[in-house]
């Protein structure tokens, strides 16, 4: 993928004091186009600002539409870390096969993320918990009524300079369980990493915040004994000496932070299941 580099006249001051989560974007993003008779084409770091849509576009009458979550680091030595940007990658490519969306290839998605990242570098927070958070997303580009596949699909790659994403920081959070909305039914959506997915958990989102919680744990859509997952996490539980966690399924969305924890586990000799 050739990446064209579009110059900003005049750069944003950068944000001082607490950042919050999502409040603050930095002075690019990366763009590309994808159509069925071109592919992948028109990738280019450009100004941030606003997207223009046709009144008809696909993603918002019928929802065709992935995104993913990441983060950028600097080290002590002021270097720039990422952590395991290809599982990034190929969830985003899941994700995207299971909405009949475009794949990116896992080396075009990486090579996406690093360039922006270089050119706003300067932007990636070093305070106790900050980060430089990538928000990649996909969406059907194309204005028509009718429920199929798009033609044209927009990759689209915005960045923001985050403190912690719950307000009890690295704390404990208070976890409701939900037992009537569920996130997600076998044959679903759920393993992938979709706006549709949130929105439909919004309901339950704001019951649990009315009642003094911080995040929603959600049980199997048929039962409600089995628990899947928690809003923004998957979830493991310690009893005895085995760490136990549900296992995978299309109701359950793969996280990259469940899979390094396991492994690492199973590095030091702990019993996972």
């Amino acid at each position: 993928m050739e990446i064209k580099f579009v110059q900003k006249q005049k750069l944003d001051p950068k944000p001082t004091g607490a950042l919050g989560f999502g409040k603050y974007y930095t002075d690019y993003m990366l763009t590309a186009d994808w159509s069925t008779e071109k592919g992948w084409h028109d990738a280019q770091i450009v100004p941030y600002g606003p997207i223009e849509f046709d009144p008809a576009t696909i993603v918002l009458h019928y929802g065709q539409e992935t995104f993913e979550g990441m983060k950028a680091y600097k080290s002590k030595a002021g270097e720039v870390l990422l952590f395991r940007p290809e599982m990034n990658a190929k969830r985003f490519a899941n994700s995207n096969r299971r909405l009949q969306m475009p794949a990116l290839e896992v080396d075009d998605y990486i090579k996406a993320v690093v360039e922006l990242v270089k050119v706003e570098q300067d932007w990636i927070a070093t305070g106790e918990g900050e980060s430089l958070y990538i928000r990649p997303f996909m969406y059907a580009s194309e204005a028509a009524i009718g429920v199929r596949p798009a033609s044209n699909y927009k990759f689209i790659i915005i960045l923001s300079p985050v403190g912690a994403y719950y307000p009890e920081g690295v704390n404990p959070v208070r976890i409701y369980v939900e037992e009537e909305f569920s996130r997600t039914a076998p044959g679903g959506t759920g393993i992938a990493k979709c706006g549709g997915n949130y929105a439909g958990s919004l309901p339950a989102q704001v019951r649990a915040a009315e009642l003094g919680f911080t995040q929603v744990l959600w049980l199997d859509a048929k039962t409600k004994k089995n628990v899947e997952e928690v809003g923004a996490m998957n979830v493991m539980f310690l009893i005895g000496d085995t760490v136990v966690t549900p296992q995978l399924g299309d109701t359950i969305l793969p996280g990259i932070t469940r899979d390094s924890i396991i492994h690492l586990l199973k590095h030091k000799g702990v019993k996972v299941e």
